[in-house]
């Protein structure tokens, strides 16, 4: 399995709408060139379309744990069961690793440029897309050098949000590199119960390369149902339990991701 994430996001860049379309566009069709890397335990989130505004800075802890994962190491990459992973964002992303037999290791970096739709276009529904570079340890993944390109489409309806993110990644140096480009979706759909509680159900996949899917049982697919919290405008929380539907998916996964926002510069927040 492939890591997927540290970013440094280029967060509150808006473009124009003729270099907007063309970096998106050029993107879905470099994704189409080719086949990346599966869903890994270190990318547990659906990302909104929003971008943080000028002038804020988001510092985000995300953590997880399988309660019920891999029990050996397979081609060199350590087992996850009873492994703690913990990823500090602020610009970019900073991965570890708490094996349940030795001590907290460094895994990998990421960096993640982002762009979205101004608002100005008035578009139907929120639109952004990420690119994203990193590196994280062999020990801890097939694939050392990875590339991940994430449109990113939701929509508000009052109480109702949905998210799509229909992911692909591509190894650079590592065991996956002949896959080519990679199909990762991930989607989310909530309901605000209340003005600060909201459940949902979160999907993350991993279906090989886009030119000749995986087998089913070798495919990966988690459902997690979430609950988010309003614990102010400066802070998110996200806590979830995620089930694996295929053999090839860790069976039970503990996560949650709690961010605070910044501002300097005489940022604000809505």
């Amino acid at each position: 399995m492939t890591l997927s994430r540290l970013r440094k996001t280029l967060r509150g860049t808006e473009l124009s709408a003729p270099s907007f379309l063309s970096l998106f566009i050029f993107g879905l069709i470099l994704a189409a060139t080719g086949p990346a890397a599966a869903q890994s335990n270190f990318e547990i989130q659906v990302y909104p379309s929003e971008t943080v505004a000028p002038g804020t800075t988001m510092v985000e802890l995300h953590s997880n744990i399988a309660a019920q994962g891999s029990t050996k190491t397979k081609d060199g990459v350590l087992r996850t069961q009873g492994a703690f992973h913990a990823w500090f964002e602020t610009g970019f992303y900073v991965f570890t690793s708490i094996q349940p037999d030795t001590t907290w290791e460094w895994v990998g970096d990421h960096i993640r440029p982002r762009v979205r739709a101004p608002e100005s276009w008035k578009l139907p529904v929120g639109l952004s897309l990420s690119a994203e570079i990193g590196y994280q340890q062999r020990s801890f993944s097939v694939d050392t050098w990875t590339l991940e390109l994430r449109p990113i489409i939701d929509k508000q309806w009052e109480r109702w949000y949905v998210s799509v993110n229909p992911v692909l990644d591509r190894a650079i140096t590592g065991d996956s590199v002949k896959n080519g480009f990679e199909f990762s979706p991930a989607a989310k759909i909530s309901y605000s119960v209340t003005p600060k509680v909201a459940i949902g159900l979160e999907y993350y996949g991993a279906l090989g390369p886009v030119t000749n899917f995986d087998r089913g049982r070798d495919q990966q697919h988690q459902l997690f149902p979430v609950i988010d919290l309003d614990l102010g405008p400066k802070w998110e929380f996200n806590f979830g339990v995620g089930f694996g539907l295929t053999p090839s998916t860790d069976r039970l996964i503990i996560k949650m991701i709690l961010g605070y926002r910044f501002e300097w510069g005489g940022g604000t927040h809505k």
